[in-house]
């Protein structure tokens, strides 16, 4: 098969598809690897390493969109990009389709098969190719949410630590999967007062054990949530439905109950946010300000850390990636289940059931299509 890499287009997205060790990979197998100039500069890659790993390059992004069998990205092909998608082709990167309809639209008109990274499960359940990004996203939101407490960037100006004779910051995450977990260690490491929720009890349970006790762990429920933003400095949105739209559990009229320059991270963003005033922004304009809260909702976090991000994401995708290639689509989605759990879009068809239920959409079984 012919696989191809391009480059990044996404506002500050700093991210790429492939290493120069995945192109080998694909090459080892014997496929071949058609590249856009450029690619892998964002992260650190240079022309002569993805040359000397086998790829060759094309004049631009739409040569390898067309010659390539597959296409490996990271992001969402934006507006622009739409016009390359077409049937026969295999697109695998992250999607997020329940909160972005027009996507949804496009990749269905074109019958691109479609393979979304957050979609595909492990034989656990577990979902191996979001859970680095969500690691680095939860890391990044205690970061950047400290970086907007100070006084310059419109916050209060709280320092999350505090110092002695002074109170720490009040820090609330809402949700206790990968990102409210990371978030919870950066977090108390850091020193603030740590509150998380979740709507799973046993889940509360591990984290009390794994905080030892150091973090406030609470029900999420409306009123917990309401009592919790009241005193919170920073509020991190930390909740997942896998493949579905995001319920917005803090309402506009929420945030008159915060404290003015409070700060609100919704990593949520991507599947439509868990405050209801989210939208996406990105790390060229990254803040907005609503009812005197500060709100970041950059939808690419972990763009901005490409290098690591960039090698954490292709452990985990390429091992699917060359199943799909070597073995072909159908064959490979046959013998996994967890990456059939991954095909969001098949020749025209909806087989996500996020999307789907997001948009009123019937929702084929790829397992059927095939």
């Amino acid at each position: 098969m012919i696989i191809g890499l391009v480059k990044e287009i996404k506002n500050n997205e700093f991210r790429v598809g492939m290493t120069p060790d995945c192109v080998r990979a694909y090459v080892e197998a014997g496929h071949s690897v058609v590249a856009e100039r450029g690619a892998g500069l964002g992260s650190g890659y240079t022309d002569e390493e993805y040359e000397r790993a086998g790829a060759s390059f094309r004049a631009d992004a739409a040569a390898v969109w067309h010659e390539a069998g597959m296409i490996v990205k990271v992001k969402e092909p934006i507006e622009s990009e739409y016009r390359y998608l077409r049937e026969g082709q295999l697109l695998y990167t992250y999607l997020h389709l329940a909160a972005d309809r027009p996507l949804t639209d496009a990749l269905l008109k074109a019958g691109t098969t479609a393979v979304a990274y957050e979609t595909i499960t492990d034989a656990r359940g577990g979902l191996p190719c979001l859970i680095p990004m969500s690691e680095i996203a939860g890391r990044m939101a205690v970061q950047e949410g400290a970086k907007y407490l100070e006084t310059p960037f419109g916050g209060r100006g709280i320092l999350l630590s505090g110092v002695p004779g002074v109170q720490k910051a009040e820090v609330v995450i809402i949700g206790g999967g990968g990102v409210g977990t990371n978030a919870c260690k950066i977090a108390t490491g850091m020193g603030a007062n740590v509150t998380i929720m979740d709507v799973s009890a046993a889940r509360l349970a591990e984290l009390d054990d794994q905080f030892s006790g150091r973090v406030q762990t609470l029900y999420s429920s409306r009123a917990n949530i309401l009592a919790s933003i009241e005193k919170a400095d920073l509020v991190i949105g930390a909740v997942l439905l896998p493949g579905r739209r995001t319920p917005k559990l803090v309402l506009r009229e929420d945030l008159k109950r915060m404290k003015p320059g409070a700060v609100i991270v919704d990593v949520a963003v991507d599947q439509g946010g868990c405050i209801e005033t989210t939208h996406p922004t990105t790390h060229q304009d990254p803040v907005f300000t609503v009812d005197g809260v500060v709100h970041y909702c950059v939808a690419n976090m972990p763009g901005a850390v490409s290098r690591t991000s960039t090698i954490a994401l292709t452990n985990t995708t390429l091992g699917h990636g060359l199943a799909l290639a070597t073995k072909g689509f159908a064959q490979a989605v046959r013998d996994d289940a967890g990456l059939a759990n991954g095909v969001n879009c098949f020749k025209g068809r909806c087989t996500c059931p996020g999307a789907a239920e997001a948009f009123g959409l019937t929702c084929s079984n790829i397992m059927e299509l095939i």
